[in-house]
């Protein structure tokens, strides 16, 4: 019985999901994913948090919800998206394939920080957009590299709003990540002397 509620607690959502510190302090091998995958692709820890919320409000099995069929029976979901990052089954398969370790999945959240790290590069060499533009890369993460090229997200108002939160949200987290980063890299116990 225990390890069943060790589980279930060791992939609930943080309970503080709008303090960065709060989730690192909870989740230790996020803040240890993070930035290991901000090392290795040159992307934000609070940039790859931010995303992170957005698509998935930090749960792992996040999934689109399901039409209705005639009003009442579910149908059909109307993508392949899943996970923390709510990827897509061909782009997923794409970073396996390419970059990840094996056995990676969706809904284990440092294989998906260091996929975000990886697609906004991808999202840099295909559209020019730099990894720092949090708000342009979270547009390009949502329509992928060739719709956003065409301009498909011009038109929908709410994925302009959505990436403007995701934005704010990043530099609200890296607010506060810059006031308790040396204590979570473990320097914070350091004497001065």
């Amino acid at each position: 019985m225990l390890v069943v509620w060790v589980v279930l607690a060791s992939s609930a959502p943080p309970s503080n999901p709008d303090d960065l510190c709060a989730v690192f302090r909870e989740k230790p091998r996020w803040h240890r994913a993070a930035t290991a995958s901000a090392a290795r692709w040159g992307v934000d820890e609070a940039a790859l948090l931010a995303i992170v919320f957005q698509e998935s409000s930090f749960r792992g099995d996040a999934r689109p919800p399901r039409r209705l069929w005639l009003g009442v029976l579910p149908g059909f979901r109307p993508s392949t998206a899943y996970g923390f990052g709510q990827v897509l089954d061909a782009t997923w398969q794409d970073y396996v394939v390419r970059v990840a370790e094996p056995g990676a999945r969706r809904n284990r959240m440092t294989d998906v920080l260091d996929f975000i790290g990886w697609y906004a590069t991808v999202i840099e060499q295909r559209t020019g957009v730099p990894r720092s533009s949090v708000r342009d890369v979270y547009l390009a993460y949502h329509q992928g590299p060739a719709g956003y090229a065409r301009g498909d997200h011009l038109e929908k108002r709410w994925l302009l709003a959505a990436a403007s939160r995701v934005e704010a949200r990043a530099r609200r987290y890296d607010a506060q990540y810059a006031g308790c980063r040396a204590e979570l890299d473990g320097r914070g116990w350091l004497p001065f002397w």
